[in-house]
């Protein structure tokens, strides 16, 4: 399939640090989407770094107005592995009604305690959440069970576990994850095939080889 990028910042930082970000002018941003839009047919959207949840909105705005068809993953990297804070939430209501608008999100065990102000345990959270679009609670961080995802679909929970045991990290890990189920929905599976099918490209891609940086292999 085809892939199209929109940059919504521009990082220095190697496999092991983050040292900075220069974030992308909002408006940069929505010229960006609106020009594809009328271009190219997108069935998936996969977002990822936001500097707030205003920038957010706007994007989620932009890509319902033009295409309300359109599947939304938001990878919620609220920060990077080297404490480099992107986006807070301050404000829940307002995040409430951008879920509303997503159709999946992929945090992990530390950054869904960050999306809520409540003292839930991560799963509590996720099935809360679920009530406004599917949570993938990503089970790299999970401190009971490395690796074992949980998908919230609405009431359902479904349980992933891999196929491969797991060698090595690797560096934007959940980036590579929420890309690869946001194109497996754009080829026309729903999110639990698309999850399944993407954790068995990022097994393969973690254990690619033993560095902080990744094989891809078509």
């Amino acid at each position: 399939m085809y892939g199209l990028a929109i940059a919504t910042g521009n990082t220095i930082q190697t496999e092991n640090e983050f040292h900075d970000i220069q974030w992308t002018d909002l408006d940069f941003v929505l010229d960006s989407l609106k020009t594809l839009f009328r271009t190219y047919d997108i069935k998936a959207v996969k977002i990822g770094i936001v500097p707030s949840l205003v920038y957010l909105k706007e994007i989620v705005s932009v890509i319902e107005k033009r295409s309300p068809k359109t599947k939304i993953v938001w990878d919620t990297v609220l920060k990077s592995t080297t404490e480099f804070e992107f986006t807070t939430v301050e404000n829940q209501s307002e995040l409430i009604g951008i879920l509303q608008q997503i159709d999946l999100i992929t945090p992990n065990y530390n950054e869904i305690l960050k999306l809520s102000d409540t003292k839930d345990a991560a799963e509590e959270m996720a099935q809360n959440l679920s009530k406004h679009c599917a949570v993938l609670l990503k089970g790299g961080h999970n401190p009971n069970q490395k690796g074992v995802d949980y998908l919230y679909v609405d009431t359902e929970c479904a349980k992933l576990v891999g196929a491969l045991a797991v060698t090595s990290d690797k560096h934007g890990s959940g980036c590579v994850l929420s890309s690869a189920i946001a194109a497996n929905i754009a080829l026309g599976h729903d999110i639990l095939l698309a999850s399944l099918k993407a954790k068995n490209y990022i097994e393969k891609y973690l254990n690619s080889n033993t560095t902080l940086l990744g094989y891809h292999h078509v």
